[in-house]
C-alpha cells in the first residue's frame, strides 16, 4: 500500500511553513512519513510543525535559506540526525511577487530566480548526498503550470522558473538514476492557499470559473501527488510531472466548458 511504503521515511519539505508545502507535510505526515520543515523563518516553521504534529505526525522545524548552499546542507544535516537518514526531498519553496516586464525591476527578477529556480538546484545537491543511502530516495519538484504550459500577465519571472525547474529535472533523473534516486515533478494549476487568497475574490471567481471541475485544488491535492512520486510503488517514474489542475488546461476557451 502507498501508505505503508512512506511509514518511516524522513522527508524534507522546503518552503513547508505555509501553502503548498505545509498542505504536502500533512499529507507525508499522515502516511507516517518523519517530517521536517524548512522554512526561512524558524517561528513560523515550528507554528506548522506544531500543528500538524497535534494531529499526530512527527513533524518538527528548521530554519533554512533555500539560496544559500551552508543553509541546505545543514538543513539535510538535520534530518539525518533527528530521523536517521534521509528519503525524500519535497523541493517546494518558491515566491511569485507580480510585477509586468515594463515594471519589474531587474532585483525582482534576480530574487525570483535565486529562489524558486537556484533553490531547487541547492536544495536538491545538498541532499544527493543522504539520498545516495536511501532505499527509496526521492526528489519531487513542486513545479506549476504557469510556465511550463500557460502563461499569466504579471509572471513571466515565476514562469521562466517553473519551465527551468522541467528542464532541470529532466537532465537529473538521469545523473541521479544510478543511484536509484528518482526526481519528478508536480504542476499545480490553481490552488486554494494564503497566496491566491490575496490575489481577490472575483479572480478565485473567475479561475474557478475556467475548470472543468468548477472548483480550485487544495493543498492536500498536491500533497497526494507528491506522495505518489515519493512512494515505493513509483519506483520506476523519474523525470515525469503530473499536472493537478482540475482539467484546468484542457478548454479552447470558457464557451468550450459552456458547451460541455
Amino acid at each position: 500500500m502507498l501508505t505503508s511504503s512512506l511509514t518511516g521515511k524522513s522527508v524534507i519539505v522546503t518552503g513547508g511553513s505555509k501553502g503548498i508545502g505545509k498542505g504536502i507535510a500533512r499529507v507525508f505526515a499522515a502516511h507516517g512519513a518523519k517530517v521536517l520543515i524548512a522554512a526561512r523563518h524558524l517561528k513560523d516553521a515550528e507554528a506548522c510543525a506544531a500543528e500538524l504534529a497535534k494531529a499526530g505526525g512527527t513533524v518538527s522545524a528548521v530554519a533554512a535559506d533555500v539560496t544559500k548552499l551552508a543553509d541546505m546542507e545543514a538543513m539535510a544535516k538535520t534530518a539525518v540526525e533527528r530521523h536517521g537518514g534521509l528519503d525524500v526531498l519535497c523541493a517546494n519553496a518558491g515566491i511569485f511577487p507580480q510585477a509586468k516586464i515594463e515594471d519589474m525591476a531587474p532585483e525582482i527578477w534576480d530574487e525570483v530566480m535565486d529562489t524558486n529556480l537556484k533553490g531547487t538546484f541547492l536544495s536538491v545537491k545538498a541532499c544527493v548526498p543522504h539520498l545516495k543511502k536511501s532505499k527509496q530516495g526521492r526528489i519531487v519538484l513542486t513545479s506549476s503550470i504557469t510556465g511550463p504550459v500557460t502563461g499569466y500577465p504579471g509572471w513571466t519571472h515565476y514562469g521562466a522558473t517553473k519551465a527551468g525547474q522541467l528542464g532541470f529535472m529532466r537532465t537529473a533523473c538521469i545523473e541521479l538514476a544510478k543511484y536509484g534516486i528518482t526526481v519528478n515533478a508536480v504542476l499545480p494549476g490553481n490552488i486554494i492557499t494564503e497566496g491566491l487568497a490575496g490575489l481577490g475574490e472575483e479572480y478565485q471567481r473567475s479561475m474557478a470559473a475556467s475548470v472543468p471541475l468548477k472548483h480550485l485544488g487544495t493543498v492536500e491535492d498536491i500533497g497526494h501527488a507528491a506522495a505518489y512520486f515519493a512512494s515505493k510503488e513509483a519506483g520506476y517514474v523519474t523525470g515525469q510531472t503530473i499536472i493537478v489542475d482540475g482539467g484546468q488546461i484542457l478548454p479552447e476557451s470558457l464557451e468550450a466548458l459552456a458547451s460541455a
